[in-house]
C-alpha cells in the first residue's frame, strides 16, 4: 500500500530508502521477484506502566528490535491492462527474546489482481484497508502515535482470511471494500459456544486525492464476539494538504458509540466505551531531516479514570536523520496522557501504576 500524501515529504527524506533499495531478482517478460526489508535496533523506555498481578510492571530503559522485516513481492504483467501481483513478509525480533525462533510473525501473505479499467482486487493477509486508506495520514511514526485512537493499525479487523476491493482512480475518486472471515471450522460445539459464531466483518470508505489536497472517510465494522471488536462500528475521516514540498498538515476525527450492554455486563471501559477523537499534525523535511508533531485530544463517553480510561490530550514527535539511502536514525516521543491506575498490592510503597510516563525510541534502520 502507497503512502498518502502527507507521508510524501518523510518519504523523501527516509521511507524512500527502501524502496531504492529493494533487490530486483528477477524481471523478464513482464514477470517480476523483488526482495525487500530493514534491520533496526532501537533503545525504548517510559510509557504507561502496565498492571500484571496487581502490581505495576517497570517501565524502564530496554535494547529493543523495531519492526525488522523480510519481505518478497512478485508480479506478472498479463496484458497491457492486467497485473497478477503476491507479496509475501516476515516480521522478525532480533534480540534477546526471540534469538531461538527466526522469524515470528507473517505479516503479510496476499495474491491479487490490478488493473487500471476494472479496480484492484485480493485476497489473503494483508493491512486494514482502513488504516492504509483513512488512518494513513496519521501513519508517519515507527512506533507509537501511528493513529488516531491510537490502537488502530495495520491488524485493525484485518490480516489474514480477507478479501478486498479498490476501485480505479476515477478523477482522484477511488472507493474500497474489505471482508475479513472469522471462521468456526476444526472447531468442537462447546468451542463455538465459547468462542461464538463465525462472523464476517467489513471495512471500507472513499478517499479523493487532487494536487495537493488529499480526503478520506471510512469504517470499521469493529464486530464483539469473535472478531473480539467492541460491538460497535468506527467512523473516521482526514484531510491532509502538502503546503510546499516540505510542509504538509493533516487533520482527522474518529467515532465510536459505547457498547452499553458490555459495559453494564462489566465490560473494560477501554474495550466497549465510546470516544470522540481529534488529530492534528504536521510533516516538515529538509535536506537529509525530517520531523514530524502530532496532538489528540481524546474524549471518552464514560470516564473510568481509576482503571486507565479517561479524556486526555496526547501528543506524538519524531525526528528522523537519513545517513545515506540505506541507513537512517531517528528519535520518537510520545505522551499518552493516561491516567494513574490504582492497584491492589500490600506493599505500600507500589500501589499506583504511573499512566503518565512519557515514551521515547531512538535507534537505527538499514534498508535494503
Amino acid at each position: 500500500m502507497k503512502k498518502t500524501l502527507l507521508a510524501t515529504a518523510i518519504a523523501g527524506a527516509l521511507g524512500a530508502s527502501a524502496a531504492a533499495q529493494a533487490a530486483t531478482v528477477y524481471d523478464q517478460d513482464g514477470t517480476q521477484l523483488i526482495v525487500n526489508g530493514r534491520i533496526a535496533m532501537g533503545i525504548a523506555g517510559g510509557g504507561p506502566e502496565e498492571v500484571r498481578n496487581g502490581q505495576a510492571e517497570d517501565n524502564g530503559a530496554e535494547f529493543v528490535d523495531v519492526y525488522s522485516r523480510l519481505g518478497i513481492s512478485m508480479s506478472h504483467q498479463i496484458n497491457s491492462d492486467l497485473k497478477a501481483f503476491g507479496r509475501v513478509e516476515w516480521r522478525f525480533t532480533g534480540d534477546e527474546r526471540n534469538t531461538a525462533n527466526g522469524f515470528n510473525e507473517v505479516r503479510h501473505s496476499y495474491i491479487g489482481l490490478e488493473s487500471a479499467s476494472f479496480g484492484t482486487v485480493m485476497a489473503g493477509n494483508y493491512d486494514s484497508f482502513y488504516n492504509s486508506h483513512v488512518a494513513a495520514p496519521f501513519d508517519v511514526y515507527i512506533d507509537q502515535g501511528l493513529n488516531l485512537t491510537e490502537g488502530v493499525g495495520g491488524g485493525y479487523q484485518a490480516r489474514g482470511d480477507s478479501v478486498g476491493y479498490i476501485t480505479p482512480n476515477l478523477s482522484g475518486f477511488q472507493a474500497f471494500l474489505s471482508a475479513k472471515h472469522y471462521s468456526e471450522r476444526g472447531e468442537t460445539n462447546a468451542e463455538i459456544e465459547t468462542n461464538g459464531d463465525d462472523e464476517i466483518v467489513t471495512q471500507g470508505g472513499v478517499k479523493y486525492e487532487t494536487g495537493p489536497l488529499r480526503l478520506a472517510l471510512g469504517y470499521v465494522d469493529d464486530e464483539d464476539g469473535r472478531a473480539g471488536g467492541s460491538g460497535e462500528v468506527l467512523y473516521g475521516a482526514t484531510a491532509s494538504y502538502a503546503f510546499t514540498d516540505n510542509f504538509s498538515a493533516r487533520l482527522g476525527y474518529e467515532t465510536r458509540d459505547s457498547n452499553d450492554a458490555a459495559l453494564e455486563a462489566g465490560g473494560d471501559a477501554e474495550d466497549f466505551d465510546g470516544f470522540d477523537t481529534w488529530g492534528l499534525g504536521m510533516t516538515y523535511a529538509m535536506g537529509q531531516w525530517a520531523f514530524n508533531a502530532d496532538v489528540y485530544n481524546v474524549s471518552v463517553d464514560n470516564e473510568d479514570a481509576d482503571n486507565g480510561w479517561d479524556d486526555r490530550t496526547a501528543w506524538a514527535a519524531g525526528a528522523y536523520y537519513k545517513v545515506s539511502s540505506n541507513f537512517d536514525v531517528f528519535l520518537e516521543l510520545y505522551q499518552g496522557d493516561q491516567p494513574d491506575i490504582d492497584v491492589s498490592v500490600t506493599d505500600p510503597d507500589v500501589d499506583v501504576a504511573d499512566g503518565d510516563d512519557m515514551y521515547w525510541l531512538t535507534g537505527a534502520r538499514y534498508h535494503f
